[in-house]
């Protein structure tokens, strides 16, 4: 799955710019169990937890057939993760979608394999109204001639069916069931969604979105990731409709009136988050890949010419992976469809990859480059996913970054293959910036946590599962070579094809260690025993891998490595870093205490071209350079997953080599510098004037990363400081910038000329010098507007300048409206997303305020982008208490609406929270918080928040004086 708002919501990297998140569900309180006393009562609770080792044991079986439905059933289940005595090998689904009175009917029949003797079968299902239960035996038997008594766990989301007959260990049985429910409201499960057409006529399509947890809202299942099963769908649907699920129609059958059932062809077997079934009215266009796979791009029909980059992409992704895993795709087709209400980015049902219209569809008239790559990379995500993530599933939810962190990383892998123009490899290093904002919080978590309840399932799709599940892949990748890594990853992919896998059986393979069984059947890998002592030579030593890797998934956050030159030898010392807790605060020892990580350092010198390498495995280390270097860069290229300090006058010495010979070190490496030199000021081991001295040299950097990089920090200071009340700090700030980048500025044309990075940098310091209202620029974005004003909105602007031009132009009364009407109107997605940006930098609050009314209200703005509006209008510092008295007022609707659990709360919470800066505004924040107690505990969210503005408020504390001294300083 991917995020669609890819936003670093921690502050943790300079910029706002795309990245990702997701997740978090409602604990259960423990209630204890209770006894139903009829048919079909709902219980009203029952206790929350169990190991996610469990080892199941079956309620006693009955071995007398008793009366049914006479009040002397309890539920026989009481933790959240379902019994393993009971195995599903086979669905077959029949479901019918009303897309008329917005419902739908369905039957099930789920071939089980019982394992243990019992009387019960205890599965999922949510809001499903059920009407009838049976179970068959092989032959297709009924076990009983009466209606079976379905009782209900609402808290538990699970439904127990008690047969007055044993279930036999070792038997197989059929398990049948009739169901009806609306179709829901929101984003997940079988859910309705609509599209207007030019004419203003609404139209109706139904479609599904499973993942984590909500399978079991479309129809009863074992909803569990480990539960693989096939599945055979049938969809029964008007003519005007087309139906789409993961396999290809094998046949279409008339029925009575109008009425045709599609019949699709069985699956492969897989987990039931990633069955998919939709009925709409789309158009689509099609290609063939190398090896024979058809895909198919599927839009609203006055979309559908919009759809043709994404068919290119998609066939060269689904041919790179072919032979980058030199696995064949298993299944004979692979669709991918727009879905005009979608509230994460795409998702990856096996065959049938969803998508927002913004993650599919590119419009070269008003699509900018920056759209054109994230298109490309999210079809990368989700083509990943058919092999990580379909063909191998995570064993269970705690290690969901063996899905996310592996699509994450393949994201750059394979777009940097396939389109080598759109230099995604330029992007990487602000993932791993993004993991690192997060990750030096308090609040942060392993990369593999616990995690038992839907909302706790859904809080791991966040920043850690994707970016930092990508970096630590990267940096292991690099340590291992590129060639070891793929075969290791080709190699666990055929291992456990159509099965599940643990952290541990990755380790495994990349350390080409297997079982005993594999070992002796004579497979190409070493004996577990043999593990230990076969070693990969990583600057000459023997290396446990599975050691190595466990201190960067079982522990949180990341390694501080501080370096001291002492004549010839680098003394190094590695601690937790924190940017929340000083070294001078008392708390620190106890924040520090128990963390080690074994680091793949990798560093370079003025005396040698080499990279030389050394694995740090304890707290203090050195390493020898000799006396001859005059300086050393650690982390090189940013490979590694750690933060580097450079004490005494290290930090002087860098600054004077990016001064004097900045190209001496890669793009990569003056990024890192300017990354970590700035997080170091947060962190107190650095101060602010040492950080704004090193990017200095700016003035002669060509190239685009650094030089946004070191720009992204001054403009956050900038928010911070615009939001308080300091006139001149902030005049005095706008100057510098304008001052200091106007050479940069000045040499921009409005234009979409250019390669790739010159156009992102077009496109990023246009936008900053709008906003700091650069007469220039204020002069050439409103003729530009003007201009498409006279043309009533027919005049394509150069795409990379276009959400500058939309946003000057908001600043008028006129021109704000005439951007709402053209948003309304728009076929053009990514044309919507500029608009919409641009009508939330107006300074009116009045406007403002009817941009979230209209987002609540989900006609105009469609539901889905709502938590983007709140996030812009807290950006804006005329909207920055209005987003967080909404977010307030309006709590408990937001959250029915999007569910506790869900990415926008996440958005919503830490993105009008994120450049709070005063005691007060934290005051404001906690008590918040303590009105909402009972849903703040269970969001690792309000945490994020809180942690947020305390190192807001300790920032200013510590260094607005700093900043004030050294402007006027370069004022002189």
């Amino acid at each position: 799955m991917s995020s669609e708002l890819r936003v670093d919501l921690s502050n943790g990297s300079a910029s706002f710019q795309s990245i990702s998140f997701t997740n978090i569900p409602l604990t259960m309180i423990p209630v204890g169990l209770l006894v139903l006393l009829a048919f079909n009562i709902h219980l009203v609770g029952s206790q929350a937890s169990q190991s996610s080792q469990q080892v199941a044991s079956p309620p006693s079986p009955t071995a007398e057939p008793s009366p049914l439905g006479d009040g002397n059933l309890s539920f026989p289940w009481s933790r959240l993760r379902l019994p393993r005595y009971i195995v599903p090998f086979h669905y077959h689904l029949l479901l019918h979608p009303n897309l008329t009175t917005l419902s739908f009917t369905g039957t099930v029949q789920i071939q089980i394999d019982v394992q243990n003797n019992t009387n019960w079968v205890v599965l999922h299902s949510k809001g499903l109204q059920i009407s009838k239960a049976t179970i068959l035996d092989q032959n297709l038997n009924h076990l009983s001639d009466q209606v079976l008594p379905v009782l209900h766990n609402p808290s538990h989301e699970q439904i127990g069916i008690f047969s007055p007959r044993v279930l036999s260990s070792g038997q197989k049985y059929f398990l049948y069931i009739e169901f009806e429910a609306e179709l829901a409201e929101g984003f997940y499960g079988f859910y309705k969604s609509t599209y207007r057409t030019s004419e203003g006529k609404t139209r109706y399509l139904a479609s599904t979105h499973f993942e984590p947890t909500s399978a079991r809202m479309a129809f009863p299942c074992f909803d569990e990731p480990s539960f693989k099963a096939n599945f055979s769908v049938r969809i029964r649907r008007s003519p005007e409709y087309i139906s789409l699920s993961n396999m290809p129609v094998i046949k279409t059958v008339q029925l009575n009136g109008d009425l045709l059932e599609d019949q699709f062809a069985p699956s492969v077997t897989m987990s039931t988050y990633l069955v998919a079934f939709i009925v709409c009215d789309f158009k689509s266009v099609s290609a063939t890949t190398t090896s024979g796979v058809k895909v198919s791009i599927y839009a609203a029909p006055e979309k559908w010419m919009q759809t043709h980059y994404a068919l290119e992409v998609a066939v060269k992704m689904l041919d790179f992976y072919e032979e980058y895993f030199n696995i064949r795709y298993p299944l004979p087709k692979q669709d991918l469809i727009a879905i005009p209400d979608f509230q994460v980015g795409a998702m990856e049902n096996w065959g049938l990859t969803t998508y927002r219209e913004t993650s599919l569809l590119y419009d070269p008239l008003t699509s900018s480059i920056s759209d054109k790559l994230w298109v490309t990379m999210v079809i990368g995500h989700e083509l990943a996913h058919q092999w990580f993530g379909n063909l191998v599933t995570m064993n269970w939810w705690n290690d969901l970054w063996l899905n996310e962190g592996f699509a994450r990383y393949m994201e750059y892998i394979s777009v940097e293959a396939t389109y080598p123009i759109l230099k995604v490899d330029e992007y990487l290093l602000h993932t791993c910036f993004v993991a690192i904002g997060l990750d030096s919080l308090n609040s942060s978590r392993p990369i593999s946590s616990p995690a038992e309840s839907p909302t706790q399932i859904e809080e791991m799709f966040d920043t850690v599962s994707y970016d930092k599940g990508a970096c630590v892949l990267h940096m292991l990748r690099h340590f291992l070579t590129e060639k070891v890594f793929q075969s290791g990853i080709v190699r666990y992919l055929r291992k456990f094809s159509y099965g599940n896998a643990h952290n541990q059986d990755l380790w495994d393979s990349l350390s080409n260690t297997c079982s005993e069984d594999d070992f002796t059947s004579s497979k190409h890998c070493y004996s577990s025993g043999q593990a230990s002592k076969n070693a990969y030579l990583f600057a000459g030593e023997h290396l446990n891998l599975t050691a190595m890797m466990n201190t960067w998934t079982l522990q949180k956050g990341l390694p501080l490595v501080t370096v001291t030159r002492k004549g010839p030898r680098l003394l190094l010392r590695q601690d937790r870093f924190l940017r929340t807790v000083l070294p001078s605060d008392p708390q620190w020892q106890a924040v520090q205490q128990g963390f080690l990580w074994h680091i793949p350092l990798t560093y370079k010198t003025d005396i040698s071209s080499t990279i030389h390498r050394h694995m740090m495995t304890s707290p203090t280390d050195s390493v020898y350079i000799g006396e001859e270097a005059s300086w050393v860069k650690i982390n090189s290229d940013m490979t590694g997953y750690y933060v580097v300090h450079y004490a005494d006058d290290g930090w002087d010495v860098m600054a004077k080599l990016l001064r004097e010979n900045h190209t001496a070190l890669s793009y990569k490496d003056r990024t890192h510098l300017i990354h970590n030199a700035f997080h170091l000021v947060t962190a107190g081991h650095l101060p602010l004037n040492k950080a704004l001295d090193l990017i200095g040299y700016l003035q002669v950097e060509k190239h685009t990363v650094p030089l946004l990089e070191g720009l992204a920090f001054l403009e956050v200071f900038y928010h911070i400081v615009e939001k308080r009340d300091e006139p001149t700090l902030t005049k005095n700030l706008e100057k510098y910038i304008l001052q200091f980048f106007r050479a940069v500025i000045d040499q921009q044309t409005w234009s979409d000329s250019g390669t790739v990075s010159e156009r992102r940098l077009r496109s990023e310091v246009l936008s900053l010098a709008c906003h700091l209202e650069y007469p220039p620029c204020l002069e050439r974005a409103n003729q530009h507007f003007k201009d498409w004003l006279h043309s009533n909105g027919t005049l394509n602007l150069p795409t990379d300048v276009a959400e500058t031009v939309f946003s000057v132009g908001a600043q008028g009364d006129h021109g704000w409206t005439s951007l709402l009407n053209t948003y309304k109107i728009s076929l053009s997605e990514a044309q919507k997303n500029k608009v919409l940006l641009a009508l939330a930098t107006t300074k009116d609050t009045d406007k403002l305020q009817r941009l979230l009314a209209m987002g609540l209200e989900g006609e105009v703005i469609r539901s889905q982008d709502l938590s983007h509006v709140v996030w812009m209008v807290a950006r804006n510092p005329k909207g920055h208490y209005l987003a967080w008295n909404f977010v307030k007022q309006n709590w408990h609707t937001l959250v029915e609406k999007f569910q506790l659990g869900s990415s926008c709360i996440r958005t919503m919470i830490v993105g009008t929270t994120g450049q709070f800066s005063s005691p007060e505004e934290l005051t404001q924040v906690q008590l918040f918080f303590e009105s909402i107690k009972e849903q703040a505990s269970q969001l690792r969210a309000t945490q994020l928040a809180l942690e947020n503005v305390q190192k807001n408020i300790r920032w200013v504390q510590r260094n607005l004086e700093t900043l004030r001294n050294w402007l006027n300083e370069q004022m002189k």
